[in-house]
């Protein structure tokens, strides 16, 4: 039977709980009435995260900590698989460890959800899989062609876990992310790293440290020449995956295995994502220009017609809502984060 909200669904475990995302989507079934029961080995995640909310410390490939969390937690309704290591230049240079990290322990995480009576799985993909066309658009059907180790264990995930759900028995429901920004507008949450890799936590580095934001890469085949990416508030993402938990069994009607992009329609370059930045930041950040970084491509931005319409989903925060986010969780991280 399909859940409804309003509390119908009891518990959600989510694997990488304690993590940006991860502990952003807690927050938001704490909020309706959801119990969120975090596990996570605090590897990138953090413990201030998760006050509050059922924790399990360790690994998703852990057989007996899974036993214990569906022992203790029998009513837990669906897996939200957040857990994944996600620095693209870092899977460049550690292939070995991305693929066990993200593949290895995703299938043997798996292996215990199933022989524990696990039926709905959750799985946190990524835009990074595709190979846009000319226009930098992609909705689900377009071509796959991921082009690093990272990005290539979300496809591999993708395709594991639908022939898994063919063969056995649960349902898996991939939400293929495009770029997460901003925080939880209640600053319960954000970005956890103090220094990040990814654009926006640059920028607003940037803007704390006065340095110049280096944008990596002008000579892409886009409007400007740097790279586009479709920017999505962490709380629309939340949202997101709450309203995919409700419409799980209706959407997976008459199938196993689904995926749903998650952005929202719009293409944004890295020159417009300056400007917009700007125009929220005091003081404005100056830029230089740099080469590409290992394992960066020019980027896509979503068609969202199919979480539209099997989700009842629309992005509803701005790219300058989320830099107004990212720049007010900074403002408070240290007051969060104890390190």
């Amino acid at each position: 039977m399909e859940a409804a909200s309003g509390g119908s669904i009891p518990k959600i475990l989510i694997t990488g709980g304690a993590g940006y995302i991860g502990s952003t989507v807690a927050s938001a079934c704490a909020d309706r009435g959801i119990t969120p029961v975090i596990l996570d080995n605090l590897t990138t995640g953090r413990a201030e995260f998760i006050q509050g909310h059922p924790f399990f410390e360790g690994d998703i490939c852990d057989g007996p900590l899974l036993d214990k969390i569906f022992g203790e937690h029998p009513d837990i309704y669906a897996v939200v698989h957040c857990a994944a290591l996600i620095v693209i230049p870092d899977s460049v240079t550690d292939p070995i460890g991305y693929y066990h990290g993200n593949v290895a322990k995703s299938l043997e995480m798996v292996r215990h959800l199933i022989r524990n009576g696990c039926t709905r799985l959750l799985f946190s993909s990524s835009a990074a899989i595709y190979s846009p066309g000319a226009d930098l658009s992609v909705a689900e059907d377009s071509p796959i062609g991921p082009l690093s180790p990272y990005a290539r264990t979300k496809a591999v995930c993708e395709q594991m876990f639908a022939d898994i759900a063919a063969a056995e028995p649960l349902r898996v429901l991939s939400l293929r992310y495009f770029n997460p920004i901003g925080a939880d507008p209640k600053l319960r949450t954000g970005l956890q790293i103090r220094e990040p890799t990814h654009v926006v936590g640059q920028l607003v580095l940037s803007a704390q440290t006065g340095a110049p934001f280096r944008i990596t890469g002008t000579d892409y085949a886009t409007r400007d020449g740097t790279g586009i990416r479709d920017y999505l508030h962490v709380w629309d993402l939340a949202e997101a995956h709450l309203a995919a938990l409700e419409s799980f069994d209706r959407v997976l009607t008459g199938c196993t295995s689904r995926a749903i992009n998650l952005g929202t329609g719009r293409g944004t370059t890295v020159r417009e994502l300056l400007a917009a930045f700007n125009s929220v930041s005091d003081p404005p950040v100056v830029a230089v220009e740099a080469p590409r970084r290992p394992g960066d491509q020019a980027g896509a931005y979503a068609r969202c017609e199919l979480a539209a319409s099997l989700l009842g989903w629309r992005a509803r925060f701005s790219v300058a809502d989320g830099i107004a986010d990212a720049l007010r969780w900074a403002r408070v991280r240290d007051q969060i984060l104890r390190d």
